[in-house]
């Protein structure tokens, strides 16, 4: 995919789309109840970037971009599916940047989710389960803002690795692999929450 270009302050391309998806993320963290201290913090954060306006989804913006991820659940809530990232190695959930054609922050994290995993027919809980701030290598030095919501696999589902990562996993969500991300083990619990709000009767 092409990278985007900025123009008078906005990704070129679909304007329209990232105006939509703009609009989509600032609703959805005005209205959202953080789930932990850091995660308030990082809200924050993330709504004054996006004063900004539509360029602050795109990762042109070098001040700080808004990223979408997703922590994956089994049908039976008993484990989360992690990617060892291609580029440092280390294991996370899945997700990455917003594009164009995302309408909203869940529909990104659905798309990542899908593309990453391999898995067909994951639904998600569009209410977020945490946002993260962390320095990344984008455009020489950046931020992302990470958004990161829960996503539910059907039964049977079997992964299949993208090139971006160099494995993918099922782990229990209390026993998650090393080296870890920082900020991974904080979806856990909100996850959880979520899987139970979604699937109060799990697949067995």
């Amino acid at each position: 995919m092409s990278t985007p270009q900025v123009v008078d302050g906005s990704p070129r391309g679909d304007a329209d789309g990232w105006a939509a998806l703009h609009a989509d993320a600032v609703a959805v963290l005005t209205r959202w109840t953080p789930t932990s201290p850091d995660a308030a913090e990082a809200r924050d954060r993330t709504l004054d970037l996006l004063n900004a306006g539509p360029i602050a989804m795109s990762r042109e913006h070098r001040a700080g971009h808004v990223t979408a991820s997703a922590l994956v659940f089994d049908a039976t809530g008993t484990q989360v599916l992690l990617c060892l990232h291609g580029k440092f190695h280390r294991w996370v959930q899945l997700g990455g940047h917003c594009e164009s054609g995302d309408r909203t922050l869940a529909a990104a994290a659905l798309r990542e989710a899908t593309e990453e995993s391999g898995i067909s027919g994951l639904s998600i809980d569009p209410t977020p389960i945490d946002v993260d701030v962390h320095p990344v290598a984008c455009q020489g030095g950046s931020l992302h803002h990470d958004v990161r919501f829960a996503v539910f696999a059907p039964a049977g589902a079997t992964e299949r690795v993208s090139a971006e990562s160099e494995a993918l996993g099922w782990f229990p969500p209390q026993q998650l692999p090393h080296p870890l991300a920082g900020g991974t083990a904080r979806l856990v619990t909100p996850g959880l929450a979520a899987f139970r709000r979604a699937r109060p009767r799990p697949v067995s």
